[in-house]
């Protein structure tokens, strides 16, 4: 049943066949789950994630994608180790406020919201820095919709031999990324984003060598990225405390849906045309994006308010009442707010959405 359609980057909607996997309950100490769901999940992941499957790991881990990229700089960056975070948005901010938390060292390179990240930029930093160790990213920040330069950063990164961390929360499995041809050793994602699964648990693709460095680094129990790592390894597939099985089937399901669909390639193919669709009817109606075309990226678009006696409530409620939920602004320097491209949804359901819009102006 969809009472609406959820125009989000992420809980966002799911096909009735995700939804329907989750009617089955699971035993999480039997091989039909540990070794027929999720260790067939892990191998799916970094084989979707790297061209070279052979150079990279899996982890999965309860929670929201923060949790994920919390428990990655918790256990992956050591005392002495020296982080560099390239902020364009409120997730690339998040990073430095668990830097805070788990007291590393760290500096926050902080870009204008509606600006890429500059490659030029970190490469100054990195050359004037040598103690630094660790840089991370996030690919595409979900503030605005902004994709960030992600194989000129890398590039860079590299060049410094330096440890390469990427959210990619919100582009993995909707935009192609080649872990290893890009040389990205630590790479966060969630279920509940491109892939179309739900949400409850996220995961962390890995670079093996890098990963196996990392027992007893992490300042956390519950968020220890190795002994989770170790532990499905070793269990294949156990998680070490109760995984959210029902989440987990149904993000077997998504997996399944995306390979029908014909991978990355073809599910980026039609969030794009998803973000096309949308944006000319919007502008077709007098509403201006607030990203240039050569920033935005496929997954969520950014409106202005058209004008200054716009009321977001209003006209949220509305859209509502006609079967789409979008999203408010988030970020301070204009008014604005954000429709999602992702999920179980194609053009059409955006000629519809423009239409709708257009009968509530």
């Amino acid at each position: 049943m969809r009472p609406y359609l959820l125009l989000t980057p992420g809980p966002l909607t799911t096909s009735e066949t995700v939804k329907e996997a989750m009617m089955s309950d699971w035993c999480t100490w039997d091989e039909d789950y540990n070794v027929g769901i999720v260790e067939v999940i892990r191998k799916e992941l970094v084989e979707l994630a790297s061209s070279r499957p052979e150079e990279y790991t899996a982890v999965l881990m309860q929670g929201s994608g923060s949790f994920c990229v919390e428990a990655t700089l918790g256990s992956v960056i050591r005392p002495e180790d020296h982080l560099l975070v390239a902020a364009n948005g409120a997730y690339g901010k998040r990073m430095g406020v668990i830097a805070d938390y788990y007291h590393l060292n760290y500096h926050l390179m902080k870009f204008d919201e509606t600006q890429q990240v500059d490659p030029a930029q970190v490469d100054a930093y990195l050359n004037e820095h040598p103690e630094v160790t660790h840089v991370s990213v996030v690919h595409c920040e979900t503030t605005t919709g902004v994709l960030n330069p992600l194989e000129a950063i890398a590039e860079v990164v590299k060049r410094h031999d330096k440890v390469l961390i990427v959210d990619a929360m919100s582009s993995f499995g909707g935009v192609p990324i080649d872990m290893a041809q890009l040389g990205i050793d630590f790479m966060i994602s969630s279920a509940n984003k491109c892939i179309q699964g739900v949400p409850g648990f996220g995961f962390i693709l890995a670079r093996r060598s890098l990963l196996e460095q990392c027992k007893g680094v992490a300042r956390s129990l519950s968020l220890d990225l190795y002994d989770q790592w170790e532990t499905m390894e070793k269990g294949h597939g156990k998680w070490r405390f109760t995984s959210p099985t029902h989440v987990v089937r149904a993000f077997m399901q998504a997996l399944n849906e995306l390979k029908a669909e014909g991978g990355i390639a073809a599910r980026h193919a039609r969030y794009s045309e998803n973000h096309r669709t949308l944006v000319e009817g919007m502008r077709s109606l007098g509403f201006r994006t607030l990203l240039p075309d050569e920033a935005q990226s496929p997954v969520i678009t950014s409106f202005y308010y058209p004008s200054a006696d716009f009321n977001f409530k209003d006209f949220y409620q509305k859209l509502k009442a006609k079967g789409f939920v979008i999203y408010p602004g988030k970020i301070s320097q204009a008014d604005t707010f954000r429709i999602g491209n992702i999920g179980d949804v194609f053009p059409e359901d955006f000629t519809r959405l423009v239409e709708a819009i257009k009968e509530i102006r």
